[in-house]
């Protein structure tokens, strides 16, 4: 117990800090202790996140140091960050509470001397010579008078105006200038875009595709010129689908950018000479090879013509040449006509003899043989023809039989007849008869007879609707019988109607 007490007398005069205010005054100590220092390391691993930070281990051989470079920094910065890479870092040091851990937080970034920058050209123009960028066979042909030149560079430098006046003064051409800057962090990525961008112009349209490409700078250090050795500038020269003239710096500056190229150039004048001839000097050699043609023509002409000259004389005289054929042809034509003389003779005996032995004998038999022939084919017709009609007319005679048979005119003479009414139209039952309509009956041999309908009734009504005769119908008076008559007239029409039902 009195352990406890003794510890406690020695604590109470030692303040207490929680976990946030002592990373606080850490923080402040090294901040304070730290504010602006320079660190030479080489660097380890580099991260690029989407934020635009750059994350990086500055390291030697016995530490490691945490480094972190802003978005703004970062853009500034002279060389691209990139692990193995000897620099010399401007920044200061502060502290991360989250991790408890220390950090550089890195304002500026150089390279550790020209050394290192030299160690990283070679390691990585070995690694793009191994992917076959700088081969020969990559290479193209430079145009030998391009319409269209493209050209990027600086547009305030002195190097544009010396590759204009320079064209102007060999022979002119259209020149499409696209602005890039040519060091710093953002050289690479321009000069990439740039080449890119006139790759994909496309040919005809409102904006001339180039010829010919020229990739420009003026002379500076071996830093300034770091942003024409990036690799994302080489690759797209060598993707470049345009041929392309390198002219960065002086005749004794070479950077990566001269080997993917297709030609390099000592000074951007230099690149301008490279791209166009001399109007003057074509002119005057095309001026040259026309004298020389002339010249040639006339030497050759006067040539031909000597040597015509002397075979001329060596050939004889028309007159001597068409003397042996014009006598072989008069004596020829003085044969042809005694030939046709006597073929003509000759033909003639041939034709007497011929007709001689010609007789029309044969010919006679021929044609009495043809004429018993038709004779024979026209009898055997003409029977042919009467067999024809006698079939036919028996053929006839049935049809004619069947059709009697079957009209209805031999019906009406079997004591038929064929009622129609006012329409014209067959009056097939009683029921459709109207009273008081007329009717036109139709007998046998076209005989004809009007009636007008009274009353109507069907067959079977009529049957159950006469009763037998009493002994007192038969005593009625005369003067009724004449109605019975008529309905029994009627009662027949109706029947003789439901014939052709």
């Amino acid at each position: 117990m009195s352990q406890f007490q003794e510890t406690d007398n020695r604590n109470a005069n030692v303040q207490e800090f929680s976990v946030s205010e002592i990373s606080g005054l850490v923080k402040r100590q090294i901040e304070d202790g730290f504010a602006h220092i320079r660190v030479r390391a080489e660097l380890g691993r580099v991260s690029r996140p989407a934020s635009g930070h750059l994350y990086l281990d500055l390291k030697d051989e016995k530490a490691v140091l945490s480094g972190v470079i802003w978005k703004g920094a970062a853009q500034k910065l002279p060389l691209q960050p990139e692990q193995g890479l000897e620099v010399i870092c401007t920044g200061k040091l502060t502290t991360f509470a989250g991790q408890s851990k220390y950090q550089m937080i890195i304002e500026y970034m150089e390279p550790a001397g020209v050394g290192a920058l030299m160690a990283l050209l070679e390691e990585r123009k070995k690694k793009l010579t191994a992917e076959g960028l700088f081969e020969p066979a990559r290479k193209k042909n430079l145009p030998f008078l391009p319409q269209t030149i493209g050209v990027v560079t600086s547009p305030s430098g002195a190097v544009i105006r010396d590759i204009i006046h320079r064209l102007e003064d060999r022979f002119p051409r259209h020149v499409l200038v696209w602005p890039v800057r040519v060091q710093g962090e953002n050289c690479p990525e321009e000069v990439s875009r740039a080449i890119a961008g006139f790759n994909a112009i496309q040919p005809g349209g409102a904006t001339p595709r180039p010829d010919l490409l020229i990739v420009a700078r003026g002379g500076g250090s071996f830093e300034d010129l770091w942003g024409f050795n990036e690799e994302i500038v080489v690759r797209t020269v060598a993707q470049s689908d345009i041929p392309i003239i390198s002219a960065i710096g002086h005749e004794t500056d070479t950077t990566l950018i001269d080997f993917a190229a297709d030609i390099r150039a000592p000074t951007p004048t230099a690149a301008a000479e490279m791209a166009v001839p001399v109007r003057a000097d074509l002119t005057s050699g095309l001026m040259d090879l026309s004298r020389r043609m002339m010249r040639s023509t006339h030497t050759i002409m006067t040539t031909r013509r000597d040597r015509l000259t002397g075979l001329s004389r060596g050939m004889p005289r028309l007159e001597d040449i068409l003397a042996i054929p014009r006598q072989l042809f008069d004596s020829i034509a003085s044969r042809l006509a005694r030939a046709l003389t006597a073929n003509l003779t000759n033909q003639k005996a041939q034709f007497d003899r011929i007709a001689g032995g010609l007789s029309f004998k044969p010919m006679l038999r021929h044609i009495h043989q043809s004429s018993q022939n038709i004779n024979g084919l026209h009898h055997r017709a003409a029977l042919a023809g009467e067999r024809k009609l006698k079939d036919s007319a028996q053929t006839l005679a049935a049809l004619s039989k069947q059709l009697d048979l079957l009209s209805h005119e031999s019906v009406l003479e079997r004591g038929f007849a064929l009622v129609l009414d006012e329409k014209g139209m067959p009056l097939r039952q009683a029921s459709k008869a109207k009273i008081g309509s007329l009717l036109d009956i139709h007998l046998a041999k076209g005989e004809k007879l009007g009636a007008r309908v009274e009353a109507t009734s069907s067959s079977k009504e009529s049957v159950k609707q006469t009763p037998k005769q009493t002994p007192k119908q038969a005593s009625q008076p005369e003067n009724e019988k004449p109605k019975n008559a008529k309905a029994k007239n009627e009662t027949k029409t109706s029947q003789q109607g439901k014939l052709f039902e």
